[in-house]
């Protein structure tokens, strides 16, 4: 999986050009690092299959079969599986922030990219909504030829914009999508977690299944700093001049604090949640899709 893993490596990704090309090139290396990778230890009795090699269309491989296995296998006769799943990306300001090359919103729209080119080949429905303080794009969940390039398009070209408001996106996709599917939310959740959880509460009742990825920054995750420094508020105008290990233990604290909230509170609404580092690849992340979808299948 080692060398596989520098094909999802944001950092080499940030060096390809065109969404639809690092999408791929991320899927494409994931699948053909499974068999290596650390996630094993199923058995699985099966029938109609024949095992995966190099130029197969991916859209045929069964990744229910693979959660039960150490291989994966292409199904000799597709059904369609008729998922529907829609992508929430948080564009906001502080998803601007980054400490090395890779900002948490170049992160998050490659992941976004991923997943949705992921999805689409399984020939399930793919949506986008992104949002800051309001929603400001969203294309419906469909499976139809072009519809990823809209999709990629719309990835291609947003920058980080206004402060946060995570709430209202959840409840509006939680009321504009009618017929249940899946939501994977992807941003740095730096908003009241009461309000949020509420949000993804809201969507948890209307019946969809719900995964949250929690994007970060490694500063952000550590706090590395040490000389004296000015941190500014990336969504409004305040700034503060600091020694920042005079601060560091009480940072730390409310982060882990922070993101606790929000552990506890999806696992009370059996919503999966995953905290993601910027600076690693983005394997963990698609594998976190493929076992919640092998589950709830």
């Amino acid at each position: 999986m080692a060398n596989t893993l520098r094909f999802l490596d944001p950092k080499i990704l940030s060096k390809i050009s065109g969404m639809d090309l690092r999408a791929r090139t991320v899927v494409e290396g994931f699948i053909y690092g499974l068999h290596h990778s650390p996630y094993r230890g199923f058995s699985v009795e099966f029938a109609e299959y024949r095992e995966y090699t190099a130029g197969d269309d991916i859209r045929h491989i069964d990744w229910k079969v693979f959660a039960r296995s150490d291989r994966y296998y292409i199904k000799e006769f597709e059904e369609e599986t008729n998922l529907s799943c829609h992508i929430l990306l948080d564009t906001s300001a502080s998803m601007g922030y980054k400490s090395n090359d890779i900002s948490k919103l170049e992160y998050g729209s490659y992941l976004a990219a991923s997943l949705g080119y992921l999805i689409f080949q399984q020939r399930d429905g793919v949506g986008l909504m992104t949002f800051d303080n309001e929603v400001r794009q969203f294309i419906p969940a469909r499976n139809r030829r072009g519809h990823m390039l809209s999709i990629f398009r719309s990835l291609e070209n947003i920058e980080p914009d206004s402060s946060t408001e995570l709430s209202l996106p959840l409840h509006q996709i939680a009321e504009t999508v009618n017929r249940k599917g899946l939501i994977i939310v992807i941003s740095d959740l730096l908003d009241d977690p009461e309000t949020v959880i509420r949000g993804l509460q809201h969507i948890r009742f209307r019946g969809h299944d719900l995964i949250v990825f929690h994007v970060l920054d490694s500063a952000e995750l550590t706090f590395p700093f040490k000389n004296a420094t000015k941190f500014v508020d990336m969504e409004g105008s305040s700034e503060m001049l600091t020694i920042p290990t005079m601060m560091r233990d009480k940072y730390m604290e409310r982060m882990n604090a922070h993101i606790e909230k929000f552990k506890i509170g999806c696992g009370q609404l059996q919503a999966d949640y995953h905290v993601l580092d910027t600076s690693k690849p983005l394997d963990f992340a698609l594998f976190s899709y493929l076992t919640h979808r092998s589950r709830k299948g």
